[in-house]
């Protein structure tokens, strides 16, 4: 299911495929990868949880047919230069989005979690680290944390106890196993519930990566500490 609707990102849904009764049901967003489209993690969706409602998004700027990304990226010498104003960009719709995905769908506003891959994950922990009352947890594959966003940080206190799995291959190509090594170092200098875990893989969701994180979204489900109160 499609929706062409004035929402601020376009994206794919998925209703749960089972209901918790009395409950509003957990909310899911997916955003992938520069280059990439709502499609592409939107295959993950019969993985996961079912009692997710699932909403794969497209990243507002196009790169071209079917492509697009959250910020376009230049290659230099000694770093990758960004596109701060579309990076910025991006986090607002995503900030704008999810109140108005949870109002539109009816979905518990306190359990909405985020999974991001490489590019998707910088923006779902560009999302949490700074406004840490919209998410109930994240998971980061094959990202990295923008140090553009530490002026716009939560304080300690609000990001304590939220739950986030940061998932990186050995072996990445795109990002090296460097910048996730770099992510476990920022977020655990901060009251973050952190897993961090590397496997022996290339630039990529493999199907260990995957089960790994299915089984961590649904442990978040099952918390009685994160359950929502209706």
């Amino acid at each position: 299911m499609s929706n062409f609707t004035s929402r601020p990102l376009y994206h794919l849904v998925r209703q749960p495929e089972r209901k918790e009764p009395g409950r509003k049901p957990p909310l899911l967003l997916l955003l992938h990868g520069i280059g990439s489209n709502e499609r592409d993690l939107f295959a993950l969706a019969p993985y996961l949880d079912p009692r997710f409602l699932v909403l794969s998004l497209r990243a507002p700027n196009t790169l071209g047919p079917d492509s697009y990304a959250w910020f376009e990226v230049e290659p230099s010498a000694d770093r990758r230069n960004i596109n701060e104003q579309q990076a910025e960009a991006s986090r607002q719709a995503l900030l704008r989005f999810i109140p108005q995905a949870v109002s539109d769908y009816a979905a518990n506003g306190e359990r909405v979690y985020l999974m991001g891959f490489s590019q998707g994950a910088i923006m779902s922990a560009s999302v949490l680290l700074t406004e840490p009352d919209l998410v109930a947890g994240a998971v980061l594959m094959s990202g990295r944390i923008l140090p553009e966003i530490r002026p716009h940080m939560a304080e300690p206190e609000q990001l304590a106890g939220l739950p986030v799995l940061v998932i990186h291959g050995t072996r990445d190509q795109v990002l090296p196993v460097t910048h996730g090594r770099a992510s476990r170092d920022t977020l655990s200098a901060l009251p973050i519930s952190l897993t961090y875990l590397e496997y022996n893989m290339r630039h990529e969701v493999t199907d260990q990566s995957l089960a790994t994180a299915a089984a961590w979204l649904t442990r978040q489900l099952n918390s009685p500490r994160r359950a929502a109160s209706e």
